[in-house]
């Protein structure tokens, strides 16, 4: 049977008690832009000890290179307990956005240069991201390249002696309007046909000559996520900013791993939003009356809350399968991080829809928790890859195997 251990359950305690404490009064403020996420999440990072963690990640890692030891590419160790993954759920049961946000920071850019970034780099960037002194972006998505991130990239770096100067345009990039530090992709120009030219990965920071970010734009959901719009005009930067130092250690198996990582984090998500909207659901059930009877007694009622612990159990034991790898060091292959985010948005969009409809009239309205998590729970079918994406890659997987 799967189940939190001790550790985890106390770490889920002190977690929830945080969050409904420092974020949950401050929702309403974070959804109409009043206030950043920023400073939240380095009180997370303040109050759990995230630096002391990220600092020791490092030294860690610096020790083995010393040693001569295979280098690790990210993900999980052994005895992993998989507390990053109980902060996603508790996040996510209040501020979806928010652990948007966070994630851009520690998971896809911090992550991508602690897997692939010299030692150099990962000092000088990833564990100031990781600890949250500096927000972090992640930067491949073009207003041309969504799913087919790679194919249809049009943002170039041309070497020029010892420099690369990079041109073109970024988009949906989580914590643009406001990140120190980017890790950009770029199709490596040397005069090659555009297919054939290799990727790299830059690490870029505000203020740099010719790189310019957006206002935050305005979307459907996730609004406690600052995302925006990158432009690059000839952003000149030196070898040291390639991750890696080499083109070789560039191309497109670090960001595939980044793909699978940011897939797998969806389902933490989507049972932080089962889970709240399931509980006000049972609560306000209980509590609204309509023809001198608490809703809840009604068969329809009763038929939208059973499917949503349906929902929540299939998504637990989703969840629980990553902490079980996680504690033996592994991680979901790429066509079963597809499988997981498939299924766990779909179910976390029809939950949180459903909620609203047992809310009805109120439902619809800021000041219920439902309206904000139904708007949310959305882009979870369209980040990290769209349904679609997700149904071809579980397809091929199957089809192609031996």
């Amino acid at each position: 049977m799967f189940e939190f251990n001790a550790e985890q359950v106390a770490f889920q305690r002190a977690f929830r008690q945080f969050v409904e404490r420092e974020i949950k009064p401050h929702v309403l403020a974070l959804e109409r832009g009043e206030m950043l996420p920023y400073e939240i999440m380095r009180k997370i990072a303040r109050t759990f000890g995230l630096a002391e963690l990220a600092k020791k990640r490092v030294e860690k890692m610096e020790e083995r290179e010393k040693r001569g030891l295979p280098r690790r590419e990210g993900g999980p160790r052994p005895n992993d307990q998989g507390f990053g993954l109980i902060m996603t759920v508790e996040l996510s049961r209040v501020s979806p956005g928010l652990t948007m946000a966070f994630g851009a920071t520690v998971g896809l850019f911090a992550g991508a240069v602690m897997a692939r970034g010299t030692a150099e780099q990962r000092r000088l960037f990833a564990l100031p991201a990781l600890s949250l002194d500096k927000i972090g972006a992640w930067a491949i998505t073009e207003p041309g390249a969504g799913s087919d991130a790679f194919g249809a990239m049009t943002t170039v770096a041309r070497p020029n002696g010892d420099n690369y100067q990079i041109s073109g345009q970024k988009t949906f990039i989580t914590n643009a309007p406001f990140a120190d530090h980017f890790l950009v992709y770029a199709k490596i120009d040397r005069g090659e046909p555009a297919a054939e030219r290799p990727i790299g990965a830059f690490i870029l920071d505000r203020g740099m000559a010719g790189l310019a970010t957006s206002k935050p734009m305005a979307k459907m959901g996730m609004h406690s996520s600052p995302t925006g719009e990158m432009f690059l005009d000839n952003v000149t930067v030196g070898r040291e900013r390639l991750l890696g130092g080499s083109e070789r250690t560039g191309g497109r198996e670090g960001p595939r791993q980044v793909f699978r990582d940011e897939r797998s984090g969806i389902v933490p998500m989507a049972l932080g939003i089962i889970e709240r909207c399931l509980e006000e659901s049972v609560r306000y059930a209980r509590q609204r009356v309509q023809f001198g009877r608490p809703i809840g007694e009604y068969q329809l009622v009763q038929e939208k809350i059973a499917r949503m612990a349906v929902a929540r159990e299939n998504v637990r034991n989703l969840f629980f399968k990553m902490l079980c790898l996680r504690r033996e060091g592994r991680r979901l292959s790429l066509a079963e991080a597809s499988t997981a985010k498939l299924y766990a948005a779909r179910a976390a969009t029809e939950v949180a829809l459903e909620a609203v409809q047992i809310f009805g009239g109120n439902g619809y309205m800021q000041e219920y928790a439902v309206e904000g998590l139904a708007r949310d729970a959305k882009l979870l079918q369209i980040g990290a890859g769209t349904d679609e994406i997700q149904i071809v890659t579980i397809a091929n997987s199957l089809l192609q195997a031996d």
